[in-house]
């Protein structure tokens, strides 16, 4: 049988009252600042029902209660559950206008613009965001403003990286609105970064500096990309941030190879492939081996590049990454052509053939026929050429399938325009709460390609330099667990409320 209902308060003298609802408060706040442990140690999922079992208990305290809305909403956040994050972010919006909270108003619109941000609304986010700055200089919060105009920035970058993916044109070679729009992200990067250096905020200016490097290297603008870049490398060996170093070196060897200085690329290059294994992460490792493997290509050190995709295939292989495997397949098959070697070019060819077929890659799948066609036609095994530059393709191109750019497997037409960029924090995970953990800095995010995605910005997403443990982000804020002066009693029960 479920227990009663406890009395209202008009149903008990005043004193009763009074020990019942301040026994609620007291229980209503333990089980916050539980929850609030919870989440700091990283355990999420714990830390809700804490939160929520607070909800249910209620509280005069309507401060606290829009604490306990931020906080819920962050918790949701790390769990990706970015619907039930919206709400939350919502209910603390609306309190704090209830309650007249400019400042919680300013944390509330940030949290909101960050999670629309990572939902892709990115017009309703820059709304949130610029209310958020709005605020914070109305108040002269310096660090909100600090924080908004960083936030601002990551939509813009976000759009841009978005609308990226939806064109085939390379860095640099980007139609008039996806060119605005970044420009915009930069414009609100140097006004951060500007504002931080105010400050004296050197974490946050290493932020600055990677974002700045990454939105300038999609621009086209390579020199100011590897400025930028090898700023943001010197705070992190400042605060010995051996990810955020990494990224930095991944990121120069980026803008160097569209710079066309191969050998400096390559050995910024196997600093990061170093670095990535002191780290530990096979994933990013895989990365690194791939990109020194495309870059050896450039410089037509064909023996070198085999011996980096061989270890990206043998890494892809651990990872069950049947997508890195494909590629580094089909990588080792341009390679040994090169070398000459054409029966070992199709043992990867027809590998690179099998696995596009596994995970449904038709692009791949008709790059795949064509390159095997090829090489049997070199080693005489078909007898018309017709064969080898048509093969049976009935049926790819009306599903839009295309083949990779080659020139007849030439190792020299890499897809390398779309080298991963190693993002900075864009917000996917610099959502705003009290909670912190250790400093955590970028979620490098690839330009075009999705393979390795460590983020988060930007990001689908999930924290790589961040784990859960992580808990926080610094560019919006939100409320403490504290008492404050009571006000009219709110239980949190409906989820009607809107924005």
């Amino acid at each position: 049988m479920a227990s009663p209902a406890p009395p209202a308060a008009d149903e008990l003298p005043g004193p009763a009252a009074r020990r019942l609802y301040s026994r609620m408060e007291a229980s209503c706040l333990e089980l916050a600042l539980e929850g609030e442990r919870l989440c700091k140690a990283g355990d999420f999922k714990a830390g809700v029902a804490f939160f929520e079992a607070a909800v249910q208990v209620g509280t005069e305290d309507l401060k606290t209660l829009s604490a306990i809305y931020s906080q819920l909403g962050n918790a949701y956040f790390y769990l990706k559950e970015y619907a039930r994050a919206l709400q939350f972010h919502k209910h603390d919006l609306l309190l704090a206008r209830a309650i007249g909270d400019r400042m919680g108003e300013a944390k509330a619109s940030g949290n909101l613009g960050n999670t629309l941000k990572v939902l892709g609304r990115f017009d309703e986010a820059i709304v949130c965001c610029q209310r958020h700055l709005d605020i914070a200089q109305e108040q002269g919060d310096k660090v909100g403003e600090a924080r908004a105009l960083y936030n601002i920035g990551n939509v813009y970058h976000a759009k841009g990286k978005q609308l990226s993916w939806t064109t085939v044109q390379d860095p640099g070679h980007l139609p008039p609105d996806v060119h605005e729009t970044l420009r915009r992200a930069s414009e609100f990067y140097e006004r951060n970064l500007s504002l931080v250096k105010e400050l004296g905020d050197r974490a946050a200016q290493g932020r600055a500096y990677g974002n700045l490097g990454n939105t300038h290297y999609l621009l086209g603008n390579f020199t100011e990309a590897t400025t930028f870049h090898k700023e943001r490398l010197a705070i992190a060996k400042e605060f010995g941030d051996k990810a955020a170093e990494r990224r930095a070196y991944s990121n120069l060897g980026n803008a160097h190879i569209f710079l066309g200085r191969f050998d400096v690329a390559a050995e910024y290059y196997k600093k990061t492939l170093q670095l990535s294994r002191q780290l530990r992460d096979q994933a990013v490792e895989a990365q690194a081996c791939y990109s020194l493997g495309n870059t050896y290509t450039l410089l037509q050190d064909y023996e070198r590049a085999a011996e980096y995709h061989l270890r990206h295939l043998v890494i892809a292989q651990e990872l069950a990454d049947r997508v890195g495997e494909g590629r580094a397949c089909w990588s080792l098959g341009n390679a040994y052509v090169s070398m000459g070697s054409p029966a070992q070019a199709l043992t990867f060819a027809k590998k690179h053939l099998q696995i596009s077929q596994e995970i449904g890659d038709r692009s791949g799948e008709l790059t795949a026929r064509m390159n095997v066609a090829q090489l049997q036609l070199a080693l005489g095994r078909l007898t018309s050429p017709a064969a080898a530059e048509k093969p049976d393709l009935a049926g790819y191109e009306a599903q839009g399938a295309r083949p990779k750019r080659t020139q007849r497997l030439s190792a020299e037409t890499w897809d390398l325009l779309r080298l991963p960029l190693e993002r900075e924090q864009n917000g996917d995970t610099h959502h705003a709460g009290d909670w912190r953990g250790p400093g955590r800095d970028s979620l490098p995010l690839p330009v075009r390609s999705r393979k390795y995605q460590e983020g988060s910005d930007t990001t689908d997403r999930r924290p790589r330099d961040g784990s859960h443990s992580r808990w926080t982000v610094r560019m919006s804020g939100c409320k403490c667990l504290a008492r404050a002066s009571p006000g009219p009693r709110l239980r949190m029960r409906s989820a009607s409320l809107t924005c």
